[in-house]
C-alpha cells in the first residue's frame, strides 16, 4: 500500500511537471511572452498584445503539444521493445518501421528528379510526405507482423527487422545517388526531425491515430510482466505468447509510424528514457512504468525542444541532433555504470 501511494505520488509530480514545462515551453522563442499571458490565453482570455494570442493558439500550443505525444510515443514505444526481445539495447526503431518511413519520404522527395511528373508537385506538399512516410511504414509493418507469424523466434525477429533498416538504407544511399542536390537538402531537413508547423488539422489526425496505438496497451500489461521473465515462464502463466506479442508489434509499429510521419525521425528518447524512469521508479511492474514512461518522455521531449528553439534566437536547432547529444551521454552512462538495471 505504501509503495502504490509512493508510486501515486511521483506520477503525479511528473504530470505536473509537464504541465509546467508545457508552459515555459509556450513562453519561450524569438519571442518571449510571460507566463501569466500564456495561462491567460489557454484559458480564453486575451493577452496584451493580439500577436501574442496568434502565436500561441496557432505555432507553440501545437508544437507543445506535438512533443507531448512524440516523447511519450517514443518513450513507451522503447520500453514494449525492451521488454519484448530483452534487450536493454532496443529501441522503437528496431522493427524497421521509422525506415520504412524515411524510404517513403525518400522515394517522394528524391525520387521527383528521378522520376519526375506527379512526384515533383507532390513533394512539395506537407500532407503528401505525410502519406508517403506512413505508406512506407506500412509496408514495413506488415511485413513484420508477417515475419512475426512465420518465425517463433523472437530474436530473429528483432534480427529481421534490423536487416529490413540495412535495406531500406542502401536504397535510400541509391536514391540520393542520383538526386539533385535541392531534393536532397529537402530530405535531409526531413531527416532532421522538427515538431513544429503542425497545423491542428494535422495534430487531430496525428492524436487519433497516437489513440488507437496506445490503446492497445490496456490487453498487453499482464503479458509485459509476464514476458521479462522469459517466454516459457509467461506460458506457463497462461499468457498466449503470439497474439501478445502481435499486440505488442502492432501497438510499436503504429506508434513509431505515426511519429515518424508528422515529426520525421527522432532519436534516442525511445533507448534512453524507459532507463532513467526505471532508475527513478526502481519497479518493473509495466502497470506503473508505462504510464511514467509516457511522461518522463513528454518531459525529456520537452525539454529538449525548449533547448532546440534557442531563447530569444530566431533559430531552430534540429530536434534530431539535441536528443541524440542528450541521449546518447545517457546510454553509456547505463553501459559505464555497470549495477542493477531494472529491466
Amino acid at each position: 500500500m505504501i509503495l502504490q501511494k509512493k508510486y501515486s505520488q511521483q506520477l503525479i509530480g511528473m504530470l505536473l511537471l509537464v504541465v509546467i514545462l508545457t508552459l515555459v515551453s509556450i513562453s519561450l522563442g524569438s519571442v518571449s511572452i510571460p507566463i501569466s499571458e500564456v495561462i491567460d490565453i489557454l484559458l480564453g482570455g486575451q493577452s496584451s498584445k493580439s500577436s501574442w494570442d496568434f502565436i500561441i493558439i496557432h505555432f507553440r500550443l501545437p508544437k507543445a503539444i506535438t512533443a507531448m505525444l512524440a516523447g511519450s510515443g517514443l518513450a513507451i514505444c522503447g520500453l514494449l521493445m525492451q521488454t519484448l526481445f530483452r534487450n536493454p539495447l532496443a529501441g522503437p526503431f528496431v522493427l524497421g518501421i521509422s525506415s520504412g518511413a524515411s524510404l517513403g519520404v525518400a522515394l517522394l522527395i528524391l525520387g521527383a528528379s528521378i522520376f519526375g511528373g506527379v512526384f515533383t508537385s507532390l513533394a512539395l506538399s506537407k500532407w503528401a510526405v505525410v502519406v508517403a512516410s506512413s505508406f512506407g511504414a506500412l509496408l514495413v509493418l506488415l511485413a513484420v507482423l508477417l515475419t512475426a507469424h512465420k518465425i517463433r523466434n523472437t530474436m530473429s525477429i528483432l534480427i529481421i527487422g534490423l536487416m529490413f533498416g540495412t535495406v531500406t538504407a542502401a536504397i535510400i544511399s541509391v536514391l540520393t545517388f542520383f538526386s539533385d542536390a535541392q531534393q536532397i537538402q529537402q530530405y535531409l531537413f526531413w531527416s532532421f526531425g522538427s515538431l513544429g508547423n503542425l497545423s491542428w488539422n494535422e495534430i487531430g489526425a496525428f492524436t487519433i491515430i497516437y489513440g488507437f496505438g496506445i490503446s492497445g496497451l490496456l490487453f498487453i500489461f499482464k503479458p509485459l510482466n509476464a514476458l521479462l521473465l522469459g517466454e516459457n515462464y509467461a506460458k506457463s502463466m497462461g499468457i498466449h505468447i503470439v497474439r501478445s506479442r502481435n499486440i505488442i508489434l502492432l501497438t510499436t509499429s503504429l506508434l513509431t509510424g505515426v511519429i515518424t510521419a508528422f515529426t520525421g525521425p527522432i532519436a534516442f528518447v525511445g533507448l534512453a528514457v524507459p532507463h532513467i524512469t526505471k532508475l527513478i521508479f526502481k519497479t518493473s511492474n509495466h502497470i506503473v512504468l508505462v504510464p511514467a514512461v509516457g511522461l518522463l518522455g513528454s518531459v525529456v521531449l520537452l525539454i529538449c525542444d525548449m533547448i532546440a528553439q534557442l531563447p530569444m534566437s530566431e533559430f531552430t536547432l534540429p530536434i534530431n541532433a539535441v536528443t541524440s547529444l542528450l541521449g546518447a551521454p545517457v546510454v553509456i552512462w547505463l553501459l559505464v555504470r555497470k549495477k542493477k538495471v531494472y529491466l
